[in-house]
């Protein structure tokens, strides 16, 4: 067998400032073969965001520092690769479905020279102005957005249509790789269905491997075919998406995000939120990182880091699982 489109391997990122260092990603690792999609789950201030903008190398030059671990794209370090390198892959072969559309998007740039500028930048194909816009066309049809519109600016546009627009200068190159980060955040309802429907069209006609950021296990369902589920910066658990979705068993933290949903063919009962929270990244905790909010917690958790325990494809970072049926302690 070959090797992964992407493998992060035990990926450590810091930001550092005169007065402190935040451990925003603490030993993640996990690979993504084409075609397939990662959902990559947990709350705010995870190190989700942090993992991306690694996997692109477009940490903060001044804070931002990857300290251990390597990123490989087809077989090739993106840690080690020169700055002119980093501009071919990025569009290319892999880009970014940034967060929030609005300040994604030049407010003084007509949408389709912001489209022409990303297949101009990858012109290998040597295209000609005219050919430049007949693609600009292409990716505007393809996600639902009229040509005609092509001169008008961001603000002409509703939110749902200006992510419509990141989403194709995202995909004007057919890139190999595609991380959406909260793509739906701050959309309505009917919106988000509407942009994860042409995303997962688009998935599907191009081939294209998908990491999806979010918090929402909904989408996570509709959408991918393996989950990593993140706290304090490192992953606590990872599976199918079928795994994820019908075992009983899983890591405390999952376990707190399930009873979090509110569940339609239920009676009503009251949502159980996870107590306390996220711990400070400057001040992570000496055992398992989610002890302190942990109902179940033993004072060894407190005092060890876990180790992994798999069975299947789960694989769960918790002391708990060391007597779980079914359960055998994995690799680092």
């Amino acid at each position: 067998m070959g090797h992964k489109l992407l493998e992060v391997k035990d990926l450590m990122v810091d930001y550092r400032t005169d007065l402190e260092t935040i451990h925003a990603v603490n030993g993640v690792g996990f690979g993504l073969d084409q075609g397939e999609t990662l959902g990559l789950v947990g709350e705010t201030g995870a190190g989700k965001t942090t993992t991306a903008l690694a996997i692109m190398r477009l940490l903060p030059e001044r804070t931002g520092r990857i300290v251990q671990g390597d990123i490989l794209l087809n077989g090739a370090s993106v840690i080690e690769g020169t700055e002119k390198a980093l501009q071919r892959l990025r569009g290319e072969t892999m880009a970014m479905i940034f967060q929030t559309p609005m300040t994604s998007l030049n407010p003084i740039v007509s949408i389709g020279n912001q489209i022409a500028e990303s297949i101009l930048l990858h012109n290998t194909q040597g295209r000609s102005e005219g050919e430049i816009q007949q693609r600009v066309d292409e990716v505007l049809n393809m996600v639902g957005i009229p040509p005609a519109r092509k001169k008008e600016f961001p603000h002409q546009f509703s939110g749902g249509m200006r992510q419509r627009v990141v989403i194709a200068i995202a995909l004007a190159c057919e890139p190999d790789l595609l991380i959406a980060d909260e793509p739906t955040t701050a959309l309505d309802v009917t919106i988000q269905a509407q942009v994860l429907l042409k995303i997962r069209d688009l998935r599907d006609r191009l081939g294209t491997a998908l990491i999806m950021i979010t918090h929402d296990l909904g989408i996570v369902a509709q959408t991918c075919d393996n989950v990593a589920v993140m706290y304090a910066g490192e992953l606590v658990e990872t599976g199918t998406a079928r795994d994820i979705f019908t075992s009983a068993t899983h890591h405390p933290y999952t376990r707190g995000l399930f009873d979090s949903i509110p569940r339609l063919n239920q009676k009503v009962r009251r949502l159980r939120p996870i107590p306390g929270l996220m711990p400070d990244p400057t001040d992570l905790p000496i055992g398992c990182f989610f002890s302190p909010r942990c109902p179940q917690a033993r004072p060894v958790c407190r005092e060890e880091r876990p180790p992994v325990f798999s069975s299947g494809s789960q694989r769960i970072k918790c002391h708990l699982f060391g007597d779980q049926e079914g359960f055998a302690q994995a690799g680092p």
